[in-house]
Formats: structure tokens, sequence, C-alpha cells
């Protein structure tokens, strides 16, 4: 048996995405997720490094579910050695045949798009992070399992899956290695969730790794009829403006919420008769294949509801642009967070509309697109073209598929005792502060732990965890905001900034000081550069 384990986070640390944790024992390593990093743009680079670990040396992968930020780089994995199986419930095995071949499609298109992009002319080539073929040898390496049963991943470990209640399919995994018995709970379903059943899991562990993602925030408890209530409410308003309704959503469960709302208000005679775009190809997989597990779901009451007469899901590029001749109908369409996909164009043709809405109803990560148009910008940068934003920006929180902070703290003691450290991680700074600090006033003996990206941690049984390895130097520059948020914000304002300045000569003069500053700049960095090599 084990005496230690070593537990260190490639991601989700100080951040919600890039979900991935490596747990060795004895010279054998796992991972818990392997997850792509959304954002800015700084914390996008770490998609393309080389992995901090040999992945030809990681034996098993255990998947708690098909989101991107959870699952999206295992297609690098496995293009980078990794030849181990995948393990996850028979939900997300079926989810992930989609959900990875769009995650490479897209990581095609958006590579061939930036090289074709005039601002990038004469630079460097820029390749895919990887491709569809990837995505799918990736997608064949998952081994189903079913819940709450234990499965030996490797040489030493042995996993379990709970009910996580976030998505179709999500799951906690257990992990018990030698001595040493762990708990992550990858993303925690709140309550009242439509489809699915609260989370689960088991109790008196010796470390408990949780989601952090809105624990700086307690949501208005509201049933699913009180939510129908507020979505009836937007969509009235937004049609009776004249022009579209433009929902960013995640492809899956956060699609399929709406569209079980959607269809149940129109049924109701609550909202106009209008279309209902889904355009996104990936969302009406992932729709299919929630219709197939329908028989597990809760909250459908028999209907089927994903073929109601009012939706219309789009797969043809081609029809996808005409809808932008539209006025007064509903647009669904992806990414939830604005950063890749067709919501970009539907953006671009309705964010200068001041009789469009764009409703957000899914968490904006900081320096993604979608963050900054909620946090008020008057102008964004789509695709290399500057747009001004009139359209009516709105908000419904109840839509989240993460538990709230008072959901978290409950779920956390439901799982003690814990006799060694609660590692707090897939949040933001603020969320996992108010975590820590609420956690640690219900616990005061309870270590608490808030680790960063590389960090690990030395792990025994009945033991608090012992810090064995640093974070990576720039970790604390990764997180929220980059030069390119502020640089894009800065582009987009820069002509009206100068437009205000009265005569052309100081217009010029501006100008001038500009380049002087940033002229200034580059030297000293030379100057530091040429130091360093001598």
């Amino acid at each position: 048996m084990a005496n230690h384990v070593n537990l260190t986070f490639h991601g989700a640390a100080k951040t919600v995405t890039g979900s991935c944790m490596e747990i060795e024992s004895e010279g054998t390593r796992i991972l818990v997720d392997c997850g792509l990093f959304q954002g800015s743009r700084s914390l996008e680079t770490l998609n393309y490094g080389a992995f901090t670990f040999e992945p030809d040396t990681i034996e098993a992968v255990v998947l708690t579910h098909a989101h991107i930020d959870h699952c999206g780089l295992l297609p690098k994995l496995v293009a980078h050695g990794f030849e181990g199986p995948i393990f996850c419930t028979d939900q997300t095995s079926d989810l992930l045949e989609y959900m990875l071949a769009d995650a490479g499609r897209i990581q095609e298109f958006e590579a061939q798009r930036r090289n074709q992009r005039r601002d990038r002319a004469g630079e460097v080539t820029i390749a895919p992070l990887y491709t569809e073929q990837d995505a799918l040898t990736a997608w064949r390496q998952t081994r189903p399992v079913p819940l709450e049963e234990w499965f030996e991943t490797s040489t030493g470990f042995r996993a379990r899956l709970w009910n996580a209640g976030h998505i179709l399919g999500a799951a906690s995994a257990e992990v018990d290695a030698g001595s040493v018995r762990l708990l992550c709970s990858g993303d925690l379903g709140p309550q009242n969730k439509a489809f699915h059943a609260d989370p689960e899991g088991p109790s008196g562990l010796d470390y408990v790794i949780c989601e952090s993602t809105y624990g700086s925030r307690t949501r208005v408890r509201l049933s699913i009829a009180q939510r129908r209530d507020l979505l009836d409410e937007e969509i009235n308003k937004a049609i009776s403006r004249g022009g579209n309704l433009v929902i960013p959503a995640f492809a899956l469960e956060r699609t399929q919420e709406l569209l079980l709302d959607i269809a149940y208000l129109a049924d109701a005679n609550r909202i106009p008769n209008v279309p209902v775009f889904v355009d996104s190809p990936l969302a009406n997989r992932a729709t299919r294949v929630v219709a197939r597990h329908s028989s597990e779901l809760e909250d459908l009451e028999g209907k089927d509801i994903f073929r109601h007469p009012a939706i219309h899901y789009v797969d043809d590029a081609s029809v996808s642009m005409r809808i932008n001749s539209m006025s007064g109908v509903i647009i669904i369409a992806a990414s939830g967070m604005c950063e890749a996909g067709r919501i970009r164009h539907h953006l671009a043709h309705n964010l200068h509309r001041r009789d469009s809405t764009i409703l957000f109803v899914g968490f904006q990560a900081q320096g993604s697109l979608g963050r900054v148009i909620l946090e008020g910008a008057k102008q964004v940068r789509i695709s290399g073209t500057d747009v001004n934003v009139r359209a009516d920006i709105r908000r419904i929180d109840s839509y989240s598929a993460h538990a709230d902070q008072a959901e978290l703290l409950d779920w956390i003691k439901e799982r003690k005792p814990i006799s060694g450290s609660l590692f707090l991680t897939h949040g933001e700074p603020g969320a996992i502060s108010a975590m820590t600090e609420l956690a640690s006033d219900d616990d005061p003996a309870l270590s608490i732990i808030a680790p960063a990206i590389g960090e690990s941690y030395l792990l025994q049984s009945g033991a608090p965890a012992k810090l064995a390895g640093t974070a990576r130097a720039d970790a604390a520059e990764l997180i929220g905001r980059d030069w390119q948020n502020d640089y894009a914000e800065f582009a987009v304002r820069l002509k009206g900034q100068l437009s205000r300045i009265s005569d052309a000569g100081s217009r010029q003069k501006a100008i001038a000081d500009m380049r002087k500053v940033l002229e200034r700049y580059a030297e000293v960095q030379d100057t530091r550069q040429t130091r360093a090599r001598d």
C-alpha cells in the first residue's frame, strides 16, 4: 500500500477553465479531467504549450463530464502519446463523440481563419491545436462505467463515479490511491436543476477537491416554474422591441434547458409565435443525444419537447447567414462565452441594433467576449472588426448549471469528516476567497488550500496536504484580464477619443506621443534582453 500520493494542479486553479489534476502514487500516474483553457488570450496560450508532464506516462484518465473546459485537451493528450483508457459515464461517452469532434473542427477552422486575416499577413502560419481526427481517436479510448461502482484505473488505483447533477452524465470522481482516499467534485449542479437529480457523494474522506465557480454568489432559490416566468418576461420584452433576441448558450445542457422552457411557454401561449433558431450544429447533435437518454431525465412530463414545431435546428452555414436578414426571431447559438462559433456573427449583426436584445444565461469567464459585453462595453472587436454595442444587454442567473455558494458549502458539509485538506479550485480568486472564509468559519480546524496552476501537494492519509512543488512563475499573470483584452478595449475607443481633439495638428501630436511611449518601452525591453544575454 502506498504511504503517500502526489496531487498536481495543471489547470482550473484560481480560474474556471482548463481542469486537469494529476494523481501520482508509486510512479503510477492518472489524470482527473484534461480540459481546454478558455478566456483571456494569455490563458488560452497554455493550450498550445507542451504539457508539463509526459502524456505517454499517464496510465488512465477519469473524466467527470463532457464540457470542453474539462475534456477539450484530450485529443491533444492522445496525439502526444497517451494510449490509456478514458473512464467516464455512458452518457458522457455518447456526448464526447460530438463534443470532441466539433472541438477539432473548430481548432482547424480557427487556425485557417487566423492565418487568412490581413493583420497577420507575413506572420508564422498557425497550426491547429488538434484535428477532428485526433478528437475521434480520443473518443474511441473512452470506457463507460456505471455510477457508484468501483473500477480499477491502473495498478494501485481504483475509482468510482457519483452523480454531480450538473449536465447529462456529469459525475464527481472518487479515487482510492493506496491508503489515500480523495474526491474530485467535478462541476456540481444546483438545486431545482432541470433534468437531473441533486448531487450525491461519499463522506469520510482524506481530501476533497471542490469547484468554486459561484463561491462568492448566492442566488435566489427559484423553482423551474419561477424560472420560466423570468424567461417569459425577457422574451416578450425583447420581441416587442421589434428586433431579434440573441441568446449565447452552451451547446450542451443550457441549450436543452432553454428549449424545455421555450416549448412549455409556447404551448401555454405565453410567448409570441415566433421562430426559434438553434444555430449550432454541436448543440443540435447534443440535443439528439439528450433525447436518446430522455427516459433517464426528469421534468419532461412524457413530452418530446425537442421536436416542438416552433424550434428550427440550423446546421447549414448558408441558412445560418440568412438568419441575419431577419427580425423578431429568437436565436440560440454557441459558444456560451462568445469566444467562437456562430454566436459571433450573430453578435456582429445584432449588437449595433437598438431594437435587438442579447440575453446571457450562463457564466462568463474573465477575459471572454461575453464578460466584456456583460460588463458594459460600448464597443467590442469581433474577428478584427469594431462593433458598437447598442442592443439591450440582459441577464438571467437562474439557468446556471453550477451550485451557488450556499449549495457548495452544503455539499462540502455532507462530505465530512475530511481528515486531510479541502482544496478549492475551478473559481476566480474572489469566489475562492469567499468560499475559504466561510468554510473556515464553519470548521476552523479544517485545512483549506487554494492551489495555483502548477502547484503540487504531498497527500498522506489523515494529514493536511503539504506543498511539494511551486506554481508556474507566470501563474498570477494568467488570471483574469490580460493585455490583449486591454488592447482590444483601447483600440475600439481610440478613434472616438482622437475625434474629441479639436484640431488635426493636435491629433497628430497625440498619435506621435503614443508612438514615442511605445518605442521607449520597446527600447527598455531590448536593453533588458541584451543584459540578460551578456
